[in-house]
């Protein structure tokens, strides 16, 4: 079970939940810690009276005192001590995610962008059950905004599994637009007496997609908000560590017994899925230096057409033509391009083996000798 420690944070941080004030916990955090911060900060409302039906039934909403600020520029002070906090506390080349509704969400981007951040996306929830306007006097509420940003505007090496996104997505970009319920049934966590244990507890949905798209297993998650330990729960389950900072004790004992009971995915299926964009790059005359191809073996498209020989420095060469395993599959179809390592074939005793083959074996062999 996660661990309750107070705000005093020793050197065993992870996968607990740290209880106390968000800043001042996040203080005492090492530097450069953190791999991706997931933040759903109070929305700052402003309610001013109970919200009813039109039955005149109460409305379950936002009322609570965390969410409550003197002022506009009170929560904007909050704002920028939180980010702050979480900026030193994450690594160069990590990322912040943050949620919010209208009332704060451009508040918070603005105070983002002043403190250094670089946003990457816009991301909007799009909610396929969202609460009725009981009033009539406005748009339906039907979706949050998150914003993902980066530490700095230049950094280059942050993470995000593209082709494992596209390979769940039928093959598709995923969109800025995400369509999931909030949370309902059985996932939504209740108190003793039946009622919402937090009121804006998050779909597990929706922070599967986040971590599975901007992290990697064993990456530190960090929820300065942890509220009932979604990020948590979901964290666990995908095979990466989490810290969470909460001060509401109701809400920490509501998540601990939540992500004691959560079953992690087997090891083999957390990893992402990585496309060739990832792969390191092997040059074809890499091939020649390390011995998998010979020099002078002839190599031939796959219904030997066409040849051409292989030199010593990795060059091709067919009659007149000579250049690269692309330049010079192009030449000899009298085609723009062409993409020599599916193209040229190597003979073996009992098939014509494409050279991408080799290539294959080369990175396995880097990989090693890099393990």
């Amino acid at each position: 079970m996660p661990r309750l420690k107070e705000a005093s944070v020793r050197r065993d941080w992870l996968d607990t939940i740290i209880r106390g004030d968000c800043i001042t916990a996040l203080e005492q955090l090492p530097a450069a810690s953190v791999d991706v911060v997931f933040a759903d900060p109070p929305y700052n409302l402003q309610l001013e009276g109970p919200l009813t039906r039109p039955d005149q039934s109460a409305v379950d909403a936002v009322d609570d005192d965390w969410d409550k600020f003197a002022s506009f520029a009170a929560y904007d002070a909050f704002t920028r001590a939180w980010l702050l906090a979480c900026r030193r506390v994450l690594k160069p080349n990590g990322t912040l995610w943050v949620i919010g509704s209208y009332h704060n969400i451009f508040r918070v981007g603005a105070v983002l962008q002043d403190l250094g951040f670089w946003i990457l996306n816009d991301v909007v929830w799009r909610k396929t059950n969202p609460m009725p306007n009981f009033r009539g006097r406005r748009f339906q509420n039907a979706h949050e905004t998150m914003i993902w940003a980066s530490r700095d505007p230049d950094a280059k090496g942050y993470t995000f599994n593209y082709d494992a996104l596209k390979a769940g997505n039928d093959d598709l970009q995923v969109r800025s637009d995400w369509l999931f319920p909030i949370c309902t049934g059985g996932e939504r966590l209740k108190d003793g007496e039946g009622r919402k244990a937090h009121p804006t507890q998050k779909p597990e949905a929706l922070l599967h997609r986040i971590l599975t798209a901007s992290s990697r297993p064993g990456d530190v998650i960090l929820d300065p908000f942890f509220g009932t330990g979604t990020t948590g729960a979901v964290a666990r389950r995908l095979g990466r560590h989490f810290v969470g900072i909460e001060r509401e004790p109701a809400y920490i004992a509501a998540a601990e017994a939540r992500i004691e009971a959560v079953v992690a995915a087997p090891d083999s299926t957390v990893a992402p899925t990585s496309g060739k964009r990832n792969e390191p790059r092997v040059p074809f005359g890499s091939l020649v230096e390390s011995g998998l191809i010979t020099p002078g073996v002839i190599l031939t498209d796959s219904r030997a057409r066409h040849e051409a020989e292989v030199r010593a420095d990795g060059s091709l060469r067919a009659g007149d033509h000579v250049g690269s395993i692309h330049r010079v599959g192009a030449l000899v179809q009298g085609l723009p391009a062409c993409n020599g390592w599916t193209f040229w074939h190597v003979p073996t005793e009992d098939r014509l083996l494409p050279i991408d083959e080799l290539r294959r074996v080369a990175r396995n062999e880097m990989a090693a000798a890099g393990a």
